[in-house]
């Protein structure tokens, strides 16, 4: 493909291989020196070709928030999925089962009435799930309690035909909105030890525990050095983006995607407006806390603000005197890649200014 980054029209989604490569090796070096598993969410980027250099690196295989996404992986030859979101349904059980004779799914559950219900479908159909209890830590979104309501889903599990207990997951979302980097850093221990202290607590009722999985981008090199945590499964780190920076994870010279927009005016001295919106950019703030005002980085231009977003326009703040102009092309690393991906129907793979491939982002609109 011979092009440049400025032959592309504007908004595009532009990711560059080289630091892409280096996330994906980075994370895969840590995991295999901490002697634990690497399982990769794939939700942010949506994209096999990643997905497949992420597995060249090392991981056992990669996680999906929805079946539809599963879908999409298996058809590019993966066979390893967890589906770490809990499915109900007829509709779902039927695509699981499917699934299951395509590739090796284990997927979660909080409750025993999703339980019971996997229990019927798989049973029926003479298959054996495997299947993680979802532990809250403190997130307080999906997740039984820590302790013995943990241990207590988990012995219910293990009783009922078609479901294999497989051991615990959670996601430490709640850690990166804790304020100052020590204090992720002390939320994402926490995360880590309530995990392998219910495991503990599991194992001394009768069971094994197979598997201790955590996962967030924020705290990924944190909870996962926990001693019992056996997997973790951030997604963020292939590309990075701006709440990662804030969180002092890494530099800007890191985040591997940007979206490449263009001044499209300067109604102002002191305002211009860029030609990407919430449809390029996403309307997410960014997570970290306190907030931080803003809807994305600017490269070259740390002063800039991109103040308010609308669908097509991105209302900037600069200085008067900035020498700026109409038609000037800059990049923007997004305040939060996993949304942003999803509003581009491909990425522009880029080697310096060239653009060296483009691949499709084939789970795209997957939400079911």
């Amino acid at each position: 493909m011979a092009m440049l980054k400025s032959d592309l029209d504007t908004p595009a989604l532009i990711v560059d291989i080289d630091k892409l490569k280096h996330n994906i090796r980075d994370m895969a070096d840590f995991a295999a020196a901490n002697g634990i598993q690497l399982r990769p969410h794939a939700k942010t980027h949506k994209t096999p070709e990643i997905g497949k250099l992420q597995l060249e690196a090392g991981a056992v295989g990669l996680t999906v928030a929805k079946l539809s996404e599963a879908e999409v992986f298996i058809d590019a030859g993966c066979r390893e999925i967890l589906v770490a979101y809990p499915l109900v349904g007829e509709a779902k059980h039927r695509r699981l089962i499917e699934l299951c004779g395509r590739a090796n799914i284990t997927t979660v559950a909080d409750h025993a009435d999703i339980a019971m219900a996997l229990s019927r479908s798989m049973s029926a159909s003479g298959l054996e799930l495997p299947l993680l209890v979802e532990v809250d830590t403190g997130l307080n979104r999906c997740g039984v309690q820590a302790g013995a309501p943990a241990r207590d889903l988990a012995h219910h599990i293990a009783r009922l035909p078609g479901l294999r207990f497989a051991g615990l997951l959670t996601h430490e979302g709640h850690a990166q909105l804790a304020g100052a980097p020590e204090k992720v850093r002390e939320t994402g221990l926490s995360a880590g030890e309530m995990m392998a202290e219910t495991a503990e607590l599991i194992r001394k009722s009768g069971l094994e525990v197979p598997i201790i999985s955590v996962g967030l981008t924020a705290t990924a090199k944190i909870t996962a050095t926990v001693d019992g945590v056996t997997e973790t499964r951030p997604g963020i780190y292939v590309f990075y983006d701006r709440s990662e920076v804030l969180h002092q994870v890494v530099r800007p010279d890191r985040c591997a995607a940007r979206v490449l927009a263009t001044v499209a005016t300067r109604p102002t001295a002191d305002r211009i407006i860029l030609d990407a919106g919430t449809k390029a950019l996403t309307s997410d703030r960014a997570g970290v806390s306190p907030p931080v005002a803003g809807h994305g980085y600017v490269i070259n231009h740390p002063d800039w603000e991109i103040k308010s977003l609308s669908e097509e326009h991105g209302a900037t703040t600069i200085s008067p005197d900035d020498p700026v102009n109409i038609g000037d092309r800059v990049e923007i690393i997004p305040n939060h890649i996993c949304p942003v991906i999803n509003l581009f129907d491909s990425m522009y793979i880029a080697q310096g200014d060239t653009i060296v491939d483009e691949w499709t982002v084939a789970a795209r609109g997957r939400s079911q």
